[in-house]
């Protein structure tokens, strides 16, 4: 992905399965936002990085499906499944919606996510 366009949803998803942080983090604008559910807002590359970090210290591994999308302009929504490694060795797959919109040089700089994390930790 080059910054002139738009993260395609199954690339931007092949690389947050990576679980490469600083690699996620450039995909973000500066003022980059990201919403976990009703999560307080991550605003800006330092806290999406803290946050993301914070998150993928709880779980082994990740694989996100795309099961449908819908673009419309720089605006996108994808219904995914998510399968997630967890710390005990075992494997939960949730459903998933994400909504994210890119700025004119193809950063995301809106980033929200929908699911119920309890299975995860459960």
């Amino acid at each position: 992905m080059d910054a002139t366009t738009p993260p395609h949803t199954r690339q931007l998803f092949a690389v947050v399965d990576t679980m490469d942080v600083g690699t996620i983090a450039s995909l973000f604008a500066e003022n980059g936002r990201v919403v976990f559910g009703n999560g307080q807002p991550l605003v800006g590359i330092e806290e999406i990085r803290k946050g993301i970090t914070a998150f993928f210290d709880t779980i082994a591994g990740q694989h996100h499906e795309v099961v449908n999308e819908w673009n419309l302009g720089n605006d996108t929504v994808a219904e995914l499944k998510v399968t997630y490694d967890r710390k005990d060795g075992r494997q939960v797959t949730i459903p998933c919606v994400t909504i994210f919109h890119t700025d004119g040089a193809g950063k995301i700089d809106d980033y929200r996510v929908y699911f119920d994390a309890a299975p995860i930790y459960a």
